[in-house]
């Protein structure tokens, strides 16, 4: 596989699942909030986009696959290296941590209201 055009394709696919499973993962966090079911997953979920967040401020807010992508690819897009749109690749950080911000707030207010 020594097509860089191969491989351009093969790390975009790859960007582009790890994209969709944070996106079930908030799902699944933001379905669990509003129906008041805040459990183990909500926390692994919590820890995975922290972990994820951890690794984006390691690398100057930017993914390592975006880095690696760039090896075989002089695009100015923002989607070069995922298959998005370009608005929503130009946006992503900022529209899901919204999302991931607003999600916590909803556990914390879960968490510390009375059950009824």
């Amino acid at each position: 596989m020594k097509n860089p055009n191969t491989k351009l394709i093969l790390l975009k696919t790859l960007h582009t699942i790890i994209w969709l499973f944070f996106n079930v993962v908030l799902g699944y966090m933001a379905y669990a909030v509003i129906v008041n079911r805040i459990d183990r997953f909500v926390w692994i979920g919590i820890g995975l986009v922290i972990l994820e967040g951890v690794v984006l401020l390691i690398f100057n807010k930017m993914c390592p696959l975006t880095l690696i992508a760039r090896q075989y690819s002089d695009s100015t897009k923002d989607n070069f290296d995922i298959y998005l749109p370009n608005w929503l690749a130009k946006y992503n950080k900022l529209i899901y941590t919204t999302i991931f911000i607003l999600i916590v707030f909803g556990v914390i207010y879960r968490f510390f209201s009375p059950k009824g």
